[in-house]
Formats: C-alpha cells, sequence, structure tokens
C-alpha cells in the first residue's frame, strides 16, 4: 500500500520522471502553457506552484534551487526570476491552472489538459489584440501611400 507516498509514478521510471519534471517545468516557464494528459498536469502542477514561489524572493540560495530543479539551465532561471515570478509577487498561491480539454488523446483516449501560468490567457488575448492593432495600422499606412502613389502617377500622366 502506498500510504502518506506523495506524487504519482505516471507509468515511468524515477530518472524519466524527473527528466519529464525538468522538460515540463522549463516548457511551462518559457511558454506559459503546456497541453500534456491530465494525470501529468495535476503533478507538476505542484512543483510548478513551488518553484514560482521559491523565485518570489531573489536570494543566491533560492536562485541555486531553483537551478537544480530546472537541469541548471541559466537562461530558464534567469527568466523565472525576472519575467514569471515578479507579476505574482502579492498573490499568496494559486500560480498555475489545469483547463481540461474536450478531445482525448489520439493515440489511447488519455485525456487532456492544458496547464498554465494564471493570467496566461489574458497576456496572450492583450498580445493578439495588439497584433491585430498593429496590423491594422500598417494596412491603412499601405493604403495611404498608394494613395499618394497613385496622385504621383497621375500628375506625372497629366504633366506630360
Amino acid at each position: 500500500m502506498r500510504h502518506k507516498k506523495l506524487g504519482r509514478k505516471l507509468g515511468i521510471r524515477a530518472d524519466h520522471r524527473k527528466a519529464q519534471r525538468m522538460n515540463m517545468l522549463t516548457a511551462l516557464i518559457l511558454h506559459g502553457r503546456v497541453v500534456t494528459t491530465l494525470a501529468k498536469a495535476k503533478e507538476y502542477r505542484r512543483h510548478a506552484d513551488k518553484l514560482i514561489h521559491l523565485a518570489k524572493v531573489r536570494t543566491l540560495a533560492r536562485i541555486r534551487r531553483a537551478a537544480s530543479q530546472l537541469g541548471n539551465k541559466k537562461s530558464i532561471v534567469k527568466r523565472l526570476f525576472d519575467v514569471v515570478a515578479p507579476p505574482f509577487a502579492e498573490r499568496p498561491g494559486g500560480y498555475t491552472r489545469i483547463l481540461k480539454l474536450a478531445k482525448p488523446r489520439v493515440g489511447d483516449a488519455a485525456p487532456r489538459a492544458i496547464l498554465e501560468l494564471v493570467g496566461e490567457s489574458e497576456r496572450r488575448a492583450k498580445a493578439a489584440e495588439d497584433a491585430r492593432a498593429l496590423a491594422a495600422d500598417e494596412a491603412t499606412k499601405g493604403k495611404k501611400k498608394k494613395k499618394k502613389g497613385e496622385a504621383a502617377a497621375e500628375g506625372e500622366t497629366a504633366a506630360s
């Protein structure tokens, strides 16, 4: 019996679980969200929340602890402390959320879920809105330039 045994085995060896945890947390820090199975999302949410809580205060000891959990990847640790953790400075916990997906995985029908940082969907929506606004501005600038070009071409033909 597994009394008081914390964590899921996920059907893989311990070293594979450790590598998978590092990869999952790295992807979450880099991209803000990860699509995975529901069991993995539930398991790695615990680790992600602990890691973000650790990164809220920048000390050498905490940086080294985070680096050891992320496989000593300096760029990922820097991003964790500089970009990911500061928005959560006043938040007491619950830094990630799990969104269940309707369709199961094709190969084995495992239930899928999205593990994402809280506020990531709002940041993505804002970025998409900014991109649309920028594209609209570019389109209107293109039309203005075209109109000026057309007027110049008409002026040349009238002068000839």
